[in-house]
């Protein structure tokens, strides 16, 4: 019977560091902790998919919170239900102490916990839905403001009208207007199209 560490964060650039380190508090050994840099919107993620495959009855999964499992609910609860039901793994959720399958429950603490459970896990999706409506707005309002996202685009330089009207004319190639504009053949054809 192994104890295994899930870890997930949602971006490369957002820090495992706090997870780790309860991970290691807990008692998990380095080479069973598992982790995702990768939303949780779903479940399909290489590490979830490889510790579930390595997960026998009787092993313990541990998390530092329910939100870092997922953050669709139907799909938490499905997991969970995979997990504790179908394979008999235990799983402790360290901020949740509510959600720690490894003692036997009563009929009290079973539905406790699953009346927990299922609060989590909405309380998870609902931030998830809060966090892209936030976005959407912040991005609306930048635009509104003029904000440009994405590739900034290429200056054309001096000799733009001039080198296009030679290219219109067929006095020179697509290829030859690109070079004297010092651009790529691609780009000078996007701006050809525009």
């Amino acid at each position: 019977m192994d104890t295994y560490g899930y870890i997930r964060v949602s971006t490369k650039e957002q820090n495992e560091d706090r997870q780790i380190i309860a991970m290691r508090e807990f008692g998990v050994k380095n080479d069973k902790v598992i982790l995702d840099k990768q939303s949780g919107k779903d479940f399909d993620r290489p590490g979830y998919r490889r510790l579930v495959r390595k997960l026998k009855a009787g092993d313990t999964l541990v998390i530092k919170s329910i939100d870092r499992l997922g953050r669709n609910y139907d799909e938490i609860l499905e997991q969970w239900r995979l997990l504790t039901r179908e394979k008999r793994v235990a799983i402790v959720v360290l901020d949740m102490p509510l959600l720690d399958t490894r003692q036997g429950r009563d009929l009290t603490g079973v539905l406790i916990a699953d009346i927990v459970l299922q609060l989590l896990s909405y309380v998870a999706q609902t931030e998830r839905e809060f966090n892209r409506q936030r976005q959407a707005e912040g991005i609306a309002a930048a635009k509104a403001k003029g904000v440009h996202f994405g590739r900034r685009f290429k200056d054309r330089g001096e000799d733009y009208e001039d080198v296009m009207a030679a290219w219109r004319r067929g006095e020179i190639s697509g290829r030859a207007a690109a070079k004297r504009l010092g651009v790529a053949h691609g780009t000078f054809q996007r701006w050809c199209k525009e």
